[in-house]
């Protein structure tokens, strides 16, 4: 999520920079698996295992883990459109 964006819903500038920084006290287990899970998703998809599975069933619904990964690759592929035809990611 841009940063505009996490502002917008109610991040903080401290929350925001942890996400660089998975084992952050900012970060719940959730949120941690959710990051994980984008992060493997974003670089290769093929390294999205059966642990990482099993670890967001442990955190999500399966309705949740369904929008989960709507979400992360809307925005993957989005990203990658705009790097593609030059548009500013701003």
């Amino acid at each position: 999520m841009r940063y505009a964006g996490a502002r917008h819903a109610g991040a903080t500038d401290a929350k925001i920079a942890a996400i660089d920084d998975e084992t952050s006290d900012l970060l719940s287990p959730r949120e941690r698996a959710a990051l994980r899970f984008a992060e493997k998703l974003a670089v290769d998809h093929r390294k999205v295992d059966d642990a990482l599975w099993s670890e967001l069933r442990r955190h999500f619904s399966e309705a949740e883990i369904i929008e989960l990964v709507a979400h992360t690759t809307l925005y993957i592929g989005l990203g990658r459109f705009n790097e593609i035809v030059g548009l500013d990611p701003a």
